[in-house]
């Protein structure tokens, strides 16, 4: 961290509060060198716990820095290790709880991001939001004040994004975690004036867990991601010369492409045939059925919205 960055940062953080200036000075500073440093990260953590207001401005810098140092301050890119989520969490929780939304919007925007992320950071703000409904405080709740139990509009848009994020389980794919906490919430706030898309959330979730599928080789891990991107930069040579190759063979096109299918088959993984994972996914196994009905018998009656929920399954058969 430059002294000129540090000086900024503290500057702001004495006055509590950011100028449009200052975040201009910042966002230069930060990236004067293309990257976003571990110790800049920690002194945009800091200062933005001292602030008593919060610009759009800054609310903009601070979810692009966050992200950029957690997605791609280290190889491989858009890929958050372990290490990472947890200093991610400790920086956020350094109190115990979410302080801001501005935090909160930083960990969803990175579990978008991230070609993959630690179950624990997603799980972590599936907890938070779930914390804040029964407790109807938090920074969902206009800036942290106490109201009544219910499933707000923010916290409906925030679920949606998680749950079905790249980052998470697997692209669109919902997690048993998931669908058991949409039917805690659902329990919770029965009888309680949720946002009108909590209807629309809980259905779509909890039939997606039931009937949709997740590719084994959908993500790939961190360390399989940091291996790829070792063996492309010391190959590269090798993979000019047979891009070269190809490029100049007397072969048409079809042939060419041919010839690139069986010199690099194998590389990728495992092939997918889509339409049987698509089939057997959307085939509602004895297991499956068996939690559902749990789910649904836990409380000695069904509601209106597991009665949606059956009738979406219903649909679908």
């Amino acid at each position: 961290m430059t002294t000129h960055f540090s000086e900024l940062a503290q500057r702001a953080a004495d006055d509590g509060q950011v100028s449009p200036e200052e975040v201009l000075a910042l966002r230069r500073q930060g990236w004067g060198d293309g990257v976003i440093h571990q110790d800049e990260a920690e002194a945009l953590f800091a200062l933005n716990n001292s602030l008593s207001e919060r610009s759009e401005e800054w609310c903009d810098f601070f979810v692009e820095a966050i992200g950029e140092y957690v997605l791609n301050g280290t190889k491989p890119r858009l890929q958050c290790n372990d290490s990472e989520a947890a200093w991610l969490i400790a920086q956020v929780d350094h109190d115990g709880v979410v302080d801001s939304m501005v935090e909160l919007e930083t960990i969803v925007r990175i579990v978008e991001r991230a070609e993959n992320v630690p179950v624990r950071l997603k799980n972590y703000v599936l907890e938070q939001i779930e914390r804040e409904v029964l407790t109807g405080t938090g920074p969902t709740r206009c800036g942290g004040d106490l109201s009544a139990t219910h499933i707000s509009s923010a916290e409906c848009r925030i679920l949606r994004r998680v749950i079905f994020a790249s980052g998470g389980y697997g692209p669109a794919a919902v997690s048993r975690f998931d669908a058991e906490l949409l039917f805690r919430l659902k329990d919770a706030t029965l009888e309680d004036e949720n946002a009108p898309e909590w209807a629309d959330l809980f259905v779509d979730g909890v039939s997606n867990f039931l009937r949709g599928f997740t590719l084994d080789n959908a993500q790939l891990s961190h360390e399989r991601k940091l291996e790829l991107v070792k063996f492309v930069e010391t190959e590269s040579k090798g993979h000019g010369a047979f891009l070269g190759a190809m490029a100049n063979s007397t072969a048409g096109v079809g042939e060419r492409i041919d010839w690139a299918i069986e010199h690099l088959k194998g590389t990728d993984g495992p092939q997918n045939d889509y339409a049987v994972d698509f089939a057997a996914g959307d085939a509602v196994t004895d297991q499956e059925q068996s939690w559902v009905d749990a789910q649904i018998d836990g409380d000695g009656q069904i509601d209106d919205l597991e009665r949606r929920l059956i009738a979406r399954l219903a649909e679908e058969d």
